[in-house]
């Protein structure tokens, strides 16, 4: 019951530290959201039955103490040069720059991933959903308000890459899940540099998507890859795994493909080309692997002896299949409530 109180406790001021962050009007007040959320997250993030969640804390903890330290530094610098510690319109390049690296650092964009995916590791799937969503808001809020586009175009181009590539010889999910993140935090950026309502659309659509999935695997345990091919998970139900992974990856005509669809023509009217071709080639290869884990799962090694019939009709949720019914059908949805409204 305590523990149930103190996990409810620290996830009110976890949510309160990114709300205090994104509300506030200088960076000193988004800095103290920042520690805030840190110090909440740490706590939820500790099992004393799990050795591996104490080492991602500790690695967590040490990053996120770097990166505040870091923009605490440039907010000082900041204030030292122009007496004023509110969020600055115009200053120095370098400044920026240093402000930019310590909250790409806190979200774990690449290349200053190292990190993200040994902690996910560590966790379990409700900590890796909150690492995957909710720690990332504050840190987007504030970039979107001191954009570099050269440098930001820079990080964007090796979060897809480094997503992608990452991704290919991964067989545990958590890590899976962390290079998709990267990738898919990529595609926010480079929402930010275009247009940020598309960002705010981005984000909400890639939260729907990694609970949905997460919930599959939480449900069924789900850590390894080879586990994907039991024949103890019902067909329906790995049906829906796979299409909300697909969807995920962005396939069409699955939901997932509209906000990327969205951030492809921004990137095109702001003449973001360059970026646009290498993005939309990474998410291939990202789509490849996803691709790759569905037929087998599906195709090469899917068996189902009898013995197994009534344990799978036992074994049927309906919030998997729900998920994939929005999947599938969101973007044709959509699409027809734009041409009839």
């Amino acid at each position: 019951m305590f523990l149930n109180l103190n996990k409810y406790l620290f996830l009110t001021t976890l949510v309160s530290g990114t709300l205090i962050t994104i509300s506030s009007n200088s960076w000193l007040g988004a800095w103290m959201g920042l520690e805030i959320n840190l110090l909440s997250f740490i706590p939820l993030m500790t099992n004393s039955n799990n050795l591996m969640s104490t080492e991602a804390s500790l690695k967590y903890f040490l990053t996120q103490a770097l990166a505040s330290a870091t923009l605490l530094f440039a907010i000082l610098m900041n204030a030292i040069k122009s007496n004023m510690i509110s969020f600055f319109p115009e200053s120095n390049y370098i400044i920026y720059l240093i402000v930019n690296s310590a909250l790409l650092l806190k979200m774990g964009a690449a290349p200053f991933h190292f990190w993200f995916p040994g902690t996910m590791e560590g966790l379990n799937w409700n900590n890796s959903l909150i690492l995957m969503t909710w720690q990332k808001i504050a840190p987007l809020i504030l970039l979107s308000y001191c954009p570099q586009n050269n440098f930001i175009i820079f990080i964007v181009l090796m979060s897809v890459i480094t997503g992608s590539l990452g991704g290919l010889n991964q067989t545990s999910l958590r890590k899976l899940m962390a290079y998709s993140s990267i990738n898919h935090l990529g595609w926010m950026l480079a929402a930010i540099i275009s247009n940020e309502n598309s960002f705010y659309f981005y984000f909400f659509m890639y939260s729907f998507l990694s609970i949905s999935i997460i919930y599959v695997f939480k449900t069924y345990n789900l850590i390894h890859l080879k586990q994907l091919f039991s024949p103890s998970i019902n067909p329906l139900t790995k049906f829906s795994l796979f299409t909300i992974l697909l969807s995920l990856g962005g396939l069409p005509p699955f939901l997932g493909f509209l906000p990327k669809w969205i951030v492809i023509e921004n990137l095109v009217n702001s003449n973001l080309l360059f970026l646009n071709t290498a993005m939309i080639f990474m998410t291939l290869i990202t789509l490849f692997f996803y691709i790759r884990i569905t037929f087998s799962a599906f195709l090469l090694t899917y068996t189902e002896p009898k013995w197994t019939f009534h344990l799978n009709q036992n074994n049927l949720s309906m919030m998997p299949l729900i998920f994939s019914a929005s999947s599938i059908f969101g973007l044709i949805l959509i699409s027809l409530s734009f041409s009839i409204f």
